[in-house]
């Protein structure tokens, strides 16, 4: 898909007229929820705006996704210019606003439906432009959500399908847009550097309580953010069943944090883009606010240096803002919709004494706590986890904390057993924290310092030593090519539940 504000002109005074009608373009929201008309009222509380149009699905109400609380405490003037941007009139008629009359008149169109129904929007969406002839009007989705295909039964993030497809957002809570004095920020991502400006620039006029920031990193963006979203089930159950422990909470919410960035790294490495989205830049990464061009870790394998994951998007301040917000209990207002998911299954867990007998059962006791399901991005998400996991090859240790919270869910009972005792217990739970996050083959070792009585603990550890001794005799770096004993069995019946749900975990996952 070709998405770029201009075409392959070299004719400089076209490129500098097409310039100077940026400077002026309309943005459009097409699809109304939540977080696109929360945005929308901010950009008439602080600038009018002027700037901004918006269309609702057909069929839809524009304050449709409001409730009346929420409604009645706006102001009446503020809603009225919101119903003002989403309609025009045409002869004597005022008709209400759709994609094809925003692809008309805007030059940045974003597409804020959820993943029910991006991947067709998107795809009417390129048709307008064609029909229209207007091909360069960008593209943008805030869908921040895996999308499953049931023909193939594979889950994947959109804009890994659809590479030049940007993608907006930041942190938020629907109230606190409607704030007149708090402020935000966000990411406006696209491939290419220079659309990636301009698309911020636009949006960055929309208000002026919402600062947004150019990143190239769409694809790891747009996985951070689904990531993000199984990740804040966690923690609000964290913040409501261990409220009490605040030992266990800050290395919990580390963990949750760094494993979303972790996997966003993994992700990073597959893109097929990946060395054009580095050295073909039309601007230098270090002109858009990124600190360094490039983050990069790498691993020994067998003497050899070899890269792992890159870590360059961790500089969108305000994604990585997104994933740590989502994961706070405000002291004002309600926190994300899927951290109150969290908050539902602590209480539930707590009176019943027991993991929910499945996803099913769980939706229900949501549905119960006025939470529907159809904005519950990660427990969605949850249900395809082990999919995901498969298709973008994220391994165990970066992905310790959602896995144990898809045991919650969808294990058997033995696995729900030691899920829930990990889940509700201070010590099995920071227990887990610390193991889990190893490799498996570290915990190897550690298994077998642990159980020196053991021969065959004794024999892994002296191959390594021997191992060493000989590579730096030969100055090189030789692998042993002998073959290893397994070293210790690494759970025992009588183990404790941490080992127990770690050992179902590898075993399912």
């Amino acid at each position: 898909m070709r998405n770029s504000f201009f075409d392959d002109s070299l004719d400089k005074n076209y490129i500098k007229e097409r310039i100077r009608e940026l400077e002026h373009a309309k943005v459009g929201f097409y699809s109304i929820g939540l977080y696109p008309g929360s945005l929308a009222y901010n950009a008439v509380m602080q600038s009018g705006g002027t700037d901004l149009m918006m269309a609702p699905r057909p069929g839809r109400e524009l304050m449709g996704a409001f409730s009346e609380e929420a409604i009645n405490g706006m102001d009446p003037d503020h809603v009225i210019n919101m119903h003002r941007m989403a309609r025009h009139e045409e002869g004597h008629e005022t008709i209400t606003n759709d994609l094809e009359y925003l692809i008309a008149q805007c030059e940045l169109v974003i597409l804020s439906a959820n993943s029910n129904y991006i991947e067709q929007d998107l795809e009417e969406a390129c048709a307008l432009r064609q029909k229209l002839g207007r091909p360069n009007v960008v593209l943008a989705c805030l869908a921040g959500s895996f999308t499953h295909n049931k023909l193939t039964n594979e889950s994947y993030v959109l804009c890994e399908r659809q590479p030049n497809l940007a993608f907006f957002s930041g942190f938020h809570r629907h109230g606190a847009l409607r704030d007149p004095v708090d402020s935000f920020t966000a990411n406006f991502c696209h491939p290419n550097a220079l659309t990636a400006l301009l698309g911020a620039f636009l949006l960055g006029r929309v208000s002026l309580n919402i600062q947004v920031a150019p990143g190239i990193h769409n694809v790891e963006a747009q996985y951070m953010k689904a990531a993000k979203n199984m990740a804040s089930i966690f923690a609000g159950f964290g913040h409501e069943f261990h409220w009490d422990n605040p030992g266990i909470l800050p290395t919990l919410l580390t963990l949750l944090l760094d494993q979303c960035l972790d996997q966003a790294a993994a992700v990073s490495m597959c893109r097929h883009d990946r060395d054009k989205l580095y050295n073909q830049q039309p601007i230098a990464l270090t002109e858009l606010g990124y600190g360094v061009p490039r983050i990069e870790a790498t691993l020994n394998q067998g003497g050899d240096m070899e890269k792992v994951r890159d870590h360059t998007f961790s500089q969108l301040t305000a994604m990585v803002a997104d994933v740590r917000g989502s994961m706070m209990n405000p002291t004002t207002g309600q926190p994300t919709r899927n951290f109150q998911a969290g908050q539902v299954l602590a209480k539930s867990m707590s009176e019943l004494g027991r993991c929910p007998f499945s996803i099913e059962e769980f939706e229900q006791w949501c549905d119960d706590a006025s939470l529907n399901k159809g904005g519950l991005e990660g427990l969605k998400a949850l249900r395809y986890w082990p999919q995901i996991t498969a298709k973008y090859n994220i391994q165990g240790h970066d992905a310790s904390m959602i896995n144990l919270l898809y045991m919650v869910l969808c294990g058997n009972g033995q696995e729900k057993d030691f899920a829930f005792r990990v889940m509700t217990e201070s010590r099995e739970l920071s227990n887990y924290c610390q193991e889990s996050v190893r490799p498996t083959h570290s915990r190897k070792y550690a298994s077998a310092l642990n159980s020196l009585g053991k021969e065959e603990s004794l024999d892994l550890l002296a191959n390594v030593v021997i191992a060493d001794n000989a590579r730096r005799a030969l100055h090189d770096d030789l692998e042993d090519s002998g073959t290893q004993p397994e070293g210790p069995d690494s759970v025992q019946a009588d183990d404790p539940a941490y080992l127990q749900a770690m050992e179902s975990i590898e075993q399912k996952l």
